[in-house]
């Protein structure tokens, strides 16, 4: 390839050498030979990968499918969360304070907020010297019987680690199916710019034959415009092909993770054999699209069943233990202003105890919350049906489509070999003189034609094949025979 670029480049004409000439030549031979060792392989040729490469780079790289991996890894942390609440509580506090000492019988509210203790010395007159104080306690609270709301929470979050999953499952699998698409219609478009490359060819050789015979007198001016309009026509084709692999490219890329500015698909068997259709029936079901959907369903019951549970009460056993310490004595109620006379302990305390909470008017609420996500499964429920109702068609389409494409595919070998015989039999006329440039234009269109149609109706064997396969959710029908 190499050669010929060099030969195209710079033409030798057989005559006999000059010296001065020949060593000019020699040195732009040097020169081109040596910018094509340091030139960059990217710059000349696309890099060129399997379907196999994409598959795993894009399932390993594409942001997308990343960001699902750690919503599950949330999940997983959620679940170890919620199994925390079985553990009892412990609350450790330790405190050194100054205040006054000034205080009254009797019992006041808390008021749901926190408040200042009000405990206190008894005495007819208000003394505004403070004194240090100290308090150090530890109280253990275990919710030994929860009539199994925490049960409820823990399978709420393995629901939703579940549904995480098979969320992550059908993303990674219908992103498998786009990139395999994208595969294909880039490959389609590679074989579209070949194509169009040869029938440029065509038209540009018989741009300079007319252009000859026009010259010649051979034949009337009109055949050279023709000839030229053909020509343009082939070029544009030509650019409109390339404008297409290089968007179906940088498409492709998008879906691997990381874009880049040429990519060359390799054709592996797609044009050297075609699949083997399967019958869909009722395969549809186990895809992952499906099951997804399940998992909502089965997540918001579990939501439900936890939010009907939360009204229940709670059976806690109790432990604690504290010190107190003053600046006023507790044997004569005499002050000490000193910070070391405060931070002594006086008196110690412990407590054991079964205490239960049970929020009676909590109920209207829970109520509500209840009906909202008996809501929330009927939507799942009925997304579910939709979803199968989808997947149910597109089965039945996928085996439409396979059955009309494999059709198309086997009619497309006559086409071409009629076209090719009908644009021999043109030339042949049209070098004689026996028809005129615009019956030669019209076999080299149909050929061209023909040609581009071949291409087209065996990658949709393929693509209609992955459809089947993307009903089915099981890629594995359609890699099983690209493998073979």
């Amino acid at each position: 390839m190499f050669i010929t670029i060099v030969k195209s480049l710079f033409p030798i004409k057989h005559k006999t050498p000059d010296p001065a000439r020949r060593s000019l030549v020699s040195k732009k031979y040097a020169l081109l030979f040596a910018l094509f060792l340091l030139a960059p392989a990217g710059s000349l040729f696309a890099q060129q990968v399997n379907l196999q490469e994409i598959l795993q780079e894009g399932t390993e790289n594409y942001p997308f499918l990343k960001s699902k991996q750690a919503e599950i890894r949330g999940a997983e942390s959620r679940v170890k969360s919620v199994k925390t609440d079985y553990l009892p509580t412990l609350v450790v506090q330790d405190q050194y304070t100054f205040s006054t000492n000034n205080s009254v019988a009797g019992s006041f509210w808390g008021n749901e907020g926190s408040v200042i203790s009000p405990s206190g010395g008894i005495r007819p007159d208000n003394i505004y010297t403070g004194t240090f104080g100290s308090f150090t306690s530890a109280l253990v609270d275990w919710r030994v019987f929860n009539f199994g709301k925490v049960k409820a929470n823990v399978n709420t979050a393995k629901a939703e680690l579940t549904r995480s999953q098979a969320d992550f499952e059908n993303e990674l699998f219908q992103h498998q199916i786009r990139i395999v698409d994208a595969y294909l219609v880039l490959l389609i478009n590679q074989k579209l710019v070949e194509a169009q490359q040869q029938n440029l060819e065509r038209a540009s050789i018989f741009k300079r034959v007319t252009d000859a015979a026009v010259g010649s007198g051979m034949r009337p001016g009109v055949d050279s415009s023709l000839a030229s309009a053909e020509y343009a026509k082939a070029k544009l084709l030509v650019l409109e092909s390339q404008r297409s692999t290089k968007a179906q490219a940088l498409r492709l890329a998008e879906l691997t993770g990381q874009l880049r500015d040429s990519i060359q698909v390799d054709t592996m068997q797609f044009y050297s054999q075609l699949p083997v259709g399967t019958a869909s029936t009722d395969s549809f079901l186990k895809n992952p699209a499906l099951r997804f959907s399940q998992t909502q369903i089965d997540a918001s019951y579990a939501r439900s069943a936890a939010v009907r549970k939360s009204y229940l009460p709670s059976i806690s056993i109790i432990g604690s233990g504290w010190a107190r310490g003053s600046g006023v004595s507790n044997k004569d109620d005499s002050f000490h202003t000193g910070f070391s006379s405060g931070v002594g302990y006086q008196v110690y305390n412990y407590l054991f105890g079964v205490s239960t909470r049970w929020n009676l008017t909590n109920i209207l609420r829970v109520r509500n919350d209840y009906k909202t996500e008996q809501f929330q499964v009927e939507r799942f429920k009925e997304l579910y049906q939709t979803q199968k109702l989808q997947l149910d068609r597109q089965s039945r389409e996928a085996d439409m489509q396979f059955q009309l494409s494999m059709e198309q595919a086997r009619l497309t070998p006559v086409q071409l070999n009629a076209a090719q015989r009908a644009f021999n039999q043109a030339q042949a006329r049209y070098q004689s003189g026996l028809t005129d440039l615009f019956t030669l234009a019209q076999s080299v269109n149909a050929l061209n034609r023909a040609e581009v149609d071949k291409f087209v109706t065996n990658g949709n064997v393929w693509r209609a094949l992955l459809m089947q396969a993307a009903a089915a959710g099981d890629l594995s029908i359609f890699l099983n025979q690209v493998a073979k």
